[in-house]
């Protein structure tokens, strides 16, 4: 079960594996990092939030990053990274079928400290394109995909390889359920629940 109160994130974890609240877990490892890198984005003036089990910043209502920890690197993953210009050349795709180069990874607790100045220019960046209310151009070959599926998987890079890897007609059954659900709620709750079918590889009407 993923977790929704953001001190959760910082002590135990995410909640999105077994893991979760024990030594072994990746946050545990990097919790200076991490630490640096909220502070880092509060100074930034995002609002914080926890959304798919990490800490998500905000700004005029649109999501800007989220942090995550894995076993190797922890880092800073930017939604709407194709706007993004990258003037210093760091962003880096999260796996083979990530369309743009969202990711400041870090290897060592000390990272986010000594990029400061790096990562508040990013974000600055990304809170213009926000309070803009720019997006992406749709990429017209592409499957028409709701908003809150295009977060989910920019902010879960396991989910995002295990969509991706879909045929066409499965992507497309998530497509038509998520698209029948009149709120937003409901539709972020959908994807919540279809996570592990879409890890087994199956479409939405498959058991």
């Amino acid at each position: 079960m993923m977790i929704t109160d953001i001190e959760t994130y910082f002590s135990k974890g995410c909640g999105r594996c077994a893991r979760f609240s024990t030594p072994e877990c990746s946050i545990k490892d990097w919790q200076e990092g991490l630490a640096q890198l909220r502070s880092i984005c509060i100074s930034a003036d995002l609002k914080e939030t926890v959304k798919w089990g990490h800490p998500c910043y905000m700004f005029a209502d649109r999501n800007i990053a989220l942090l995550g920890a894995f076993r190797k690197d922890f880092g800073l993953s930017f939604f709407n990274a194709a706007l993004m210009k990258d003037a210093e050349n760091i962003l880096e795709r999260q796996g083979p079928n990530t369309k743009h180069s969202n990711l400041i990874r870090f290897t060592s607790n000390s990272g986010p400290a000594q990029m400061e100045d790096v990562i508040l220019a990013y974000l600055q960046e990304a809170k213009g394109y926000a309070e803009a209310g720019q997006k992406p151009p749709k990429d017209d070959s592409a499957l028409d995909l709701p908003e809150e599926l295009i977060e989910a998987l920019d902010a879960d890079p396991e989910l995002s390889e295990a969509f991706h890897a879909l045929t066409r007609g499965r992507q497309r059954s998530y497509v038509i359920n998520l698209n029948g659900a009149k709120k937003q709620e409901t539709r972020v709750n959908r994807i919540a629940k279809f996570r592990d079918k879409i890890i087994d590889g199956k479409g939405a009407n498959e058991r």
